[in-house]
């Protein structure tokens, strides 16, 4: 189940792409992430209170917070970023550096949760790397 909810999060991604570009078009890239924002807040909230799961919060530990909050600060500068970039860029050449993240999350996943690189790791992370490359250049 969790390979359809990938799978998933890979095609809306790609939507949110071809439709940032679209929208974005002469407005500024600041306002766009933040009309985006609203829209994601809202949609997530709806869910929390569609499925239940509001009354979770209070169990909700100081770690668990700290680390979430700086999630978001991550997660918006990501979003800043990708609609500046976008704004700026042609998708087809912004969309595949901003899928660096893929490279970058193994790394950091291997330095700071002690997740396990493979060669098998390596060699998807090599390809990733040139495919881009090839893709931008």
């Amino acid at each position: 189940m969790w390979f359809m909810f990938a799978l998933l999060s890979a095609v809306f991604a790609a939507l949110t792409s071809i439709l940032a570009k679209i929208g974005i078009d002469g407005v500024n890239s600041n306002l766009a992430t933040a009309i985006r924002t609203v829209v994601v807040v809202l949609m997530a909230w709806g869910m929390v209170f569609l499925t239940g799961g509001q009354g979770g919060i209070s169990g909700i530990s100081r770690k668990s917070w700290l680390f979430l909050i700086l999630s978001g600060l991550a997660t918006g500068a990501s979003w800043l970023c990708y609609y500046k970039a976008l704004q700026m860029g042609e998708a087809s050449k912004v969309v595949p550096i901003d899928k660096l993240s893929v490279v970058i999350t193994l790394v950091l996943a291997f330095v700071f949760l002690h997740e396990k690189f493979t060669p098998k790791s390596l060699v998807g992370c090599v390809l990733i790397t040139i495919g881009t490359l090839v893709m931008v250049l």
